[in-house]
């Protein structure tokens, strides 16, 4: 089991990881030093424990707004696709005109027929 050493907040860490998830872990430890060195700048220095439960607090903050995100995303996609289904079989169905409009089609159509037959 291959061990790998993080920085989070300027501190080592030595974290061990199954074959082939180093890149993983190291792109997790970013994500966690990123949101600790906000922490630093903005507190200053802190016990690592605090340190690390604040960052880890933090990413899971944004985690959670963006799973809102993803599912209100999800619902709209959802209704979407709802909607183009609902489109495609109207326009596969055949449909007679009807209403006003159809009535005028149908009236400009016969002033042509008896047109074309004056002539």
């Amino acid at each position: 089991m291959p061990e790998v050493t993080i920085n989070i907040g300027g501190r080592g860490f030595d974290v061990s990881c199954q074959e082939g998830e180093q890149p993983f872990l190291e792109s997790a430890a970013r994500l966690l030093d990123a949101e600790a060195q906000v922490l630093m700048q903005q507190i200053g220095r802190m016990p690592e424990l605090r340190m690390l439960l604040m960052a880890g607090l933090m990413l899971a903050d944004k985690t959670a707004g963006l799973e809102d995100q993803v599912a209100e995303l999800s619902a709209k996609i959802a209704s979407h696709e709802a909607l183009i289904e609902e489109l495609h079989a109207r326009a596969a169905k055949p449909s007679a005109l009807s209403g006003p409009m159809a009535d005028r089609l149908e009236a400009l159509a016969s002033e042509a027929e008896s047109l074309a037959g004056a002539s």
